[in-house]
């Protein structure tokens, strides 16, 4: 089969065999019609859209040992620090005033923060900016609590699965931690209705092809709203601080399957990308990615949210960053939109 055919294959049937996406993953001689294949199928759809999502850290105080974060429990070296609701509002504030129609509060998973301070701030978001969609990425949490965030205005939820293989995740995670239950996790928020959110690391130790393509199957069940992926990227203070960096082009050939896979899915372009390459960003929205989550947290802890070491635009205000990414965006092809950017509902 020509290079051309097999992209062409997976353009036309969302779908490849295991040994397909084995060769498909593992050679860089299709890149170039997979990028070109990925982005006719996204402009179809999207058009030259990208979506912007207001990230919002707002506590990186963690109960998980996850042995590739730099916020893990065990790891001493962190400043810990937690944003008021007062703190947050203001986020909102200047990131409305910047044309951000989404807001993501993501932290770790802080027990201070009980369903009851969690919801009154979502609450509060709700109300002051009614025109806004509201998306959570707190991790693993009882049904309760996914429908008490979903009843107080959270409509979105963001949980990588990190990858689908269970011995792959015992090796990165505590076995206090399961694939089960962040697969139930996932289930639970599709049930209670979010619009839904999983991903997984490209070159996190340990793992293998054959990985990949589990995640991939993963991914065709769980039918998720938004695909988000990055390379894996060390921290010195974790113990896989002497593993190297997950591959950038990797990333981009695995944004490009997951466009095709999915067309409607929103794929961002993520700051790990943007860490790893000076213009990874960029090539991920040529690969096929829609979304871009520019940092609206104080600048202050921006540094302080270190999942992993040398994170980009820690030290820069959040118009400095919005002004930036617009330059940036444009000089790729593409526009930021001031939308909140609802899933297209696919015609069968």
């Amino acid at each position: 089969m020509k290079n051309s055919e097999l992209i062409e294959k997976l353009k036309c049937d969302r779908n490849l065999s295991d040994d397909e996406f084995k060769v498909l993953l593992e050679s860089d001689a299709f890149d170039e019609f997979l990028y070109r294949a990925a982005d006719e199928k996204r402009r179809s759809i999207y058009g030259d859209e990208v979506y912007i999502r207001g990230l919002i850290e707002f506590t990186n105080y963690c109960r998980n040992n996850c042995y590739y974060c730099g916020i893990r429990r065990d790891n001493k070296k962190v400043e810990r620090y937690r944003l008021t609701k007062e703190e947050i509002l203001t986020c909102c504030e200047e990131g409305y005033r910047l044309g951000f129609r989404t807001f993501v509060l993501q932290g770790g998973e802080d027990s201070y923060y009980t369903d009851t301070l969690l919801c009154g701030i979502i609450s509060e978001i709700h109300e002051h900016f009614s025109d806004c969609a509201i998306t959570l990425s707190v991790g693993e949490n009882s049904k309760e609590s996914y429908r008490n965030f979903f009843n107080a205005g959270a409509t979105r939820y963001l949980l990588r699965h990190e990858t689908a293989d269970a011995e792959h995740y015992q090796k990165l995670h505590p076995y206090s931690m399961s694939l089960d239950n962040r697969k139930r996790c996932l289930y639970t928020l599709k049930e209670i209705e979010y619009q839904v959110g999983s991903g997984f690391m490209v070159g996190a130790p340990y793992q293998k092809t054959e990985f990949l393509i589990e995640d991939l199957r993963f991914l065709q069940k769980l039918k998720p709203d938004m695909i988000g992926i990055g390379p894996y990227i060390t921290h010195t203070d974790t113990p896989f601080a002497s593993f190297e960096n997950g591959s950038m082009l990797l990333t981009l050939r695995l944004i490009s399957v997951l466009r095709l896979m999915f067309p409607y899915a929103l794929i961002p372009s993520t700051t790990a990308l943007g860490t790893i390459h000076s213009q990874g960003r960029e090539l991920g929205l040529k690969a096929g990615a829609n979304v871009i989550m520019p940092n609206l947290s104080p600048v202050g802890v921006r540094k302080l949210y270190s999942l992993y070491e040398n994170k980009i635009c820690t030290g820069e205000e959040a118009a400095q960053c919005r002004g930036c990414l617009e330059q940036r965006v444009k000089s790729a092809g593409y526009r930021i939109v001031t939308s909140i950017g609802n899933r297209i509902k696919e015609i069968e």
